[in-house]
């Protein structure tokens, strides 16, 4: 924000980072976000070892069905197809190594309106791999973890404007459901539902923009703001998202409804930390195992005297 653009970054943070934990890399490592437009590609250099997570996409390697969050190792030739799925609007690329890419600021995430950053992948580009990695031991499906399944349920700290809007508009905020129309991107999402009437004047002093943010135009139409809103704006903000709930809704589309649920500043604070320990808690898994049964077992000679004992989480 200190320079005019937000810090943008990956829609789904915990699912960005589990797809690089899974491979090796460090958690914020340089990956490919893929949206309902999907991703095709085909590994024409050298065998790689990747991992997909975020959503439940379809993962196709050379037309063989695997797990939406999976850890696959291409070879010269196969072709890896995600495309949308069930539900989840933004999928995770890990590729076990670096990802050739330019950076700005320091980064290479992607302000998708000023298309800073890193860039967006076109039809015909290729992705360049510093020092690749290829385990193929690591193969297989990846266990979603139980804080990444998107919910409709959604707590919100109200404020820090929900004064300008009128008393039945704020009692519509939080006693009705609202639907997420097509009107979506990477800086925010419209919400279809009850209109939102404001009680005041339109335009208040701009300030600073967060992410999670929700504001109510003119129009009554209110707007959930994500990873590349705005750094400031005027119009009034009838309520926050808990930042735990941010990535989870983030995995919402349309028309997936949603509803939201006031708490207070203090139980916002107690769920963040909370959040904090659970999303430590499940990298620290996937880095530490990063493979199922099937996984470990193949580590073991099964066939001499005695194997070590192995049990199933």
């Amino acid at each position: 924000m200190r320079y005019g653009v937000p810090r943008s970054g990956p829609m789904d943070r915990l699912a960005h980072a589990v797809a690089n934990a899974a491979v090796g890399n460090a958690v914020d490592a340089t990956a490919l976000e893929i949206s309902l437009g999907g991703l095709s590609l085909e590994c024409r250099r050298g065998p790689v070892t990747v991992a997909v997570a975020g959503g439940e996409f379809s993962v196709r390697c050379d037309g063989r069905q695997l797990a939406s969050w999976s850890v696959i190792t291409l070879d010269i030739g196969q072709r890896l197809e995600i495309a949308a799925g069930r539900a989840g609007s933004w999928a995770y690329l890990a590729v076990a190594g670096e990802v050739r890419t330019t950076t700005w600021l320091g980064s290479a995430a992607t302000h998708s309106t000023s298309g800073f950053g890193g860039g967006s992948l076109g039809s015909g580009d290729e992705i360049g791999v510093d020092s690749a990695r290829v385990s193929p031991a690591l193969d297989g499906e990846l266990v979603v973890p139980s804080i990444a399944r998107p919910r409709r349920t959604i707590s919100v700290v109200m404020g820090p404007q929900d004064h300008h809007l009128t008393i039945g508009a704020r009692d519509a905020f939080v006693q009705s459901s609202f639907e997420l129309t097509p009107a979506a991107d990477r800086m925010g999402v419209r919400l279809a539902g009850p209109q939102l009437e404001l009680g005041g004047a339109l335009s208040i002093p701009s300030e600073p923009i967060v992410r999670g943010s929700i504001q109510v135009a003119g129009d009554g139409v209110p707007t959930l703001l994500t990873a590349d809103h705005q750094t400031t704006g005027g119009y009034p903000k009838i309520a926050t998202l808990v930042s735990s709930e941010i990535d989870r809704a983030a995995q919402l589309r349309a028309p997936d409804q949603i509803r939201f649920v006031p708490v207070s500043p203090a139980e916002a604070v107690a769920a963040a930390r909370s959040h904090a320990r659970a999303y430590a808690d499940a990298l620290a898994a996937v880095a530490s195992s990063r493979r199922t049964l099937a996984h470990r077992l193949r580590e073991h000679n099964l066939i001499g005297d005695a194997a070590p004992e192995v049990t199933a989480d």
